[in-house]
This record gives structure tokens, sequence and C-alpha cells, in this order.
């Protein structure tokens, strides 16, 4: 494996895309099993100066990513593994998260109106059966994208985009993006790390 040199310039480009990641924002992917759709959000995610994701798989494995199409955002955003519902509540509520899922019952709220400059974890589900029983059950709160045509859903990596965005543009607007979310020894840590890559 070949690493890029370390320019200044280089180091400058890290220091600054770190200085803008936002660690209360994340994703859940549950058991999303499309290796593309994986990769698209995690290019999402890195676009929108997302830290971390939170993986659970309970009923799918985790897909293997090709390397050129992943390579440029999976080594950019960290994935953590939970292994069952319950354990990821409660660590994402410990971290104090605000939970929200994607769907369409009759409590979903539109996107736009999430306070996206709370510290939240957006959950997304499977493509066919959507997010897990097991984990619905732990989470009350749900958004959806509102849409004026026929179709009423979106491919799963399309609505991380979308909901991505709306959550950019608000906390842009609050000054969010301004201030470094991570902690001094957290940035430290990240910029040796990802000199590396």
């Amino acid at each position: 494996m070949t690493h890029r040199p370390r320019t200044p310039q280089r180091a400058e480009r890290i220091r600054q895309v770190l200085s803008r990641r936002q660690k209360d924002l994340t994703l859940v992917i549950n058991n999303i099993h499309d290796p593309h759709n994986v990769s698209a959000i995690l290019r999402s995610c890195d676009a929108f100066g997302i830290s971390a994701v939170h993986l659970l798989y309970t009923s799918n494995t985790f897909p293997a990513l090709g390397k050129k199409s992943s390579a440029s955002a999976k080594k950019w955003v960290e994935q953590i593994r939970h292994h069952d519902a319950q354990g990821l509540v409660h660590a994402l509520k410990k971290s104090g998260l605000n939970l929200v899922r994607t769907g369409f019952s009759h409590t979903a709220v539109p996107l736009f109106e999430w306070d996206f400059s709370r510290p939240t974890a957006v959950i997304l589900g499977n493509e066919h059966s959507g997010i897990e029983e097991n984990l619905i059950k732990f989470v009350d709160q749900e958004l959806y994208i509102p849409m004026q045509g026929m179709v009423q859903s979106l491919n799963v990596s399309v609505a991380a985009a979308i909901i991505l965005y709306e959550a950019f543009s608000q906390r842009q607007k609050a000054g969010l993006y301004d201030n470094p979310s991570l902690e001094p020894a957290e940035l430290d840590e990240l910029f040796d790390n990802w000199i590396q890559k």
C-alpha cells in the first residue's frame, strides 16, 4: 500500500477537514446489504463532515466494499459496530444523541422540521425490509423526506445524502461548522492517523 506524500499542503488540508467534522451528528446503518449503497452513504458522510457511522447488522452481514468504489470515503469515516439494538441505543443515548429513524408512520415529521442543530443520530434501514423491529421499539421519533411524485420512497443512499444536506444546511446557519466539535486531543489523534493514509 502506498501513502500520499506528507506535504505541508496535505497536512493543512487534513487539519481543515478535521476542524469541520461533526462529532455529534451520525448515521446508523441497519442491515443495508447493497455495497454500492453503503459506499455511497460513506461518501456522503465524508462530504458533510460526519466523523463516524454506526453499524447494526443482525439479519444481514456487512457487505464487502470494493476498494475502488469506497476507498475514497471509508478510510475517512470511522465505522463503529454494534451487536444488538439495545446496546446500540444505550451507547448513542449515553453519548447525548437524539435518535430518530426514517419512516412514514402518522407520527413522522417532515425532514426540515427536525432540529439538526441538536446532537442527532439518524437510523437508516434495509433496502427492502426497512429498520428492524427490535430497533424500532427503542426509537419513538421518526422523520420522512417530503416528496411530490407518485413514488413515495427513495434509494437509501439518496435519502442519506438528502438528510445529511439538510443537517449541513441547518448546522452551517447555526455556525456549528465554524468551531471544531472534536476536542484538541481527538483532533491531534485523528490527524496523526490520517496523515499516514
